[in-house]
């Protein structure tokens, strides 16, 4: 068939671009602090190293050396994860924003509520693969540049944080939060097994949150296969996808078609360069700049994944299409395409001009990159 005659040139263009959450209002990055209460009960324990199970192809993640994964670590930042005593009032989780049933997104909302019934003016972020993202993300000028939308966190535990402390969202203080938590019948002697002490710092707080979040994994998908299919260990195995796919498969790879794999490298499993960029919004938010104040980053938002796009709508970091196909729309006639927008989409000044049937294959093939499995897994379900 037609879309079979060009596999070979698709790969060779994709496989030179190989990869080398919550509110706008969310704080840059919080001071991860140890303080500590003066009851430690110390005594030798070690908790159980957690392994992580790697996907079929996928390289090991960068881990913190002093925060190692833990089977009771991981199980502790569960717990946290989904209790609202986070918040101020004891009302919003981590999970009232990240439900798992919509790939850990909320709930199909364009915009999330925190505890005072305030809407924040970002989409709440997909969490899966997390921990891939501290490897691929950009620094500038000498600082990771990672999480949220704008990359207003460079690691996981201190992003785990700001939406605590966010007056918009769990709006509470970390000596609150601690004093909860040490307070509690239980969370003394998790945290005890999970880092040997029962004393809780916010330090610990968000190692354990950022535990569990490093360990949800999303691997199954048709595209999973299509790039290493595990009945035969062939690599770009287009025999797992339908013809329509197939067609949808070029129309995202071909620079005179939809153009979408510069930021989206679907050679790899995470579709996403990690990088920033202006996709021709046309939104009044900051993005970047509000972290690097360069102006030449107005606009800009962190390429998000295409996984599970089938559970993660509203799309973009404003949440304003509703469905794939006014995203496809967007793309094909839509982008302000001047200045501040990226280059990459000014290389096609009068739109793509794509058919209705190319941006229906389209659709066909993003949502190959669907797992309908991952977040029905007991391990990231609410315990």
């Amino acid at each position: 068939m037609n879309s079979q005659i060009h596999i070979k040139q698709i790969f060779g263009i994709v496989l030179l671009s190989v990869v080398g959450l919550l509110f706008s209002h969310c704080s840059k990055e919080p001071e991860v602090l140890n303080s500590t209460n003066n009851n430690n009960t110390d005594k030798p324990i070690i908790p159980t190293p957690y392994i992580m199970q790697m996907p079929l192809g996928w390289s090991m993640p960068p881990i913190p050396a002093d925060n190692p994964l833990t089977v009771e670590g991981v199980e502790l930042g569960r717990k946290l994860f989904y209790d609202p005593l986070l918040s101020r009032n004891n009302t919003v989780s981590c999970a009232s924003c990240h439900n798992p049933d919509f790939a850990f997104t909320d709930n199909g909302k364009q915009f999330s509520q925190g505890v005072d019934g305030i809407a924040g003016k970002r989409n709440s972020m997909p969490l899966f693969n997390l921990a891939w993202v501290e490897r691929f993300a950009p620094t500038i000028n000498g600082r990771p540049i990672r999480f949220f939308w704008d990359g207003g966190a460079s690691t996981l535990e201190a992003q785990a944080l700001a939406p605590i402390i966010d007056p918009i969202e769990m709006n509470e203080t970390l000596p609150n939060v601690i004093q909860k938590l040490q307070n509690h019948p239980q969370y003394p002697g998790l945290f005890k097994k999970a880092f040997g002490s029962d004393s809780i710092t916010t330090k610990r707080l968000a190692q354990a949150i950022a535990q569990f979040e490093r360990s949800i994994i999303s691997s199954t998908t048709k595209h999973d296969r299509f790039l290493i299919n595990p009945a035969t260990g062939k690599r770009f195995d287009s025999t797992v996808f339908s013809e329509q796919e197939l067609r949808g498969l070029r129309v995202f790879s071909l620079e005179e078609k939809g153009d979408c794999f510069h930021c989206h490298n679907h050679s790899t499993p995470f579709t996403s360069d990690f990088q920033f960029h202006h996709n021709g919004h046309r939104s009044t938010d900051s993005g970047l700049y509000r972290i690097t104040l360069n102006p030449a980053d107005i606009g800009k938002f962190r390429t998000p994944s295409l996984r599970n796009l089938v559970y993660t709508a509203p799309y973009m970091h404003d949440g304003r299409f509703k469905t794939l196909e006014e995203v496809v729309e967007h793309y094909d006639n839509g982008v302000v395409r001047s200045h501040p927008t990226d280059p990459l989409y000014l290389k096609h000044p009068e739109g793509l001009h794509l058919t209705a049937q190319e941006k229906a294959d389209l659709v066909a093939f993003l949502k190959t990159m669907t797992d309908s499995t991952f977040f029905l897994k007991p391990q990231y379900r609410k315990p």
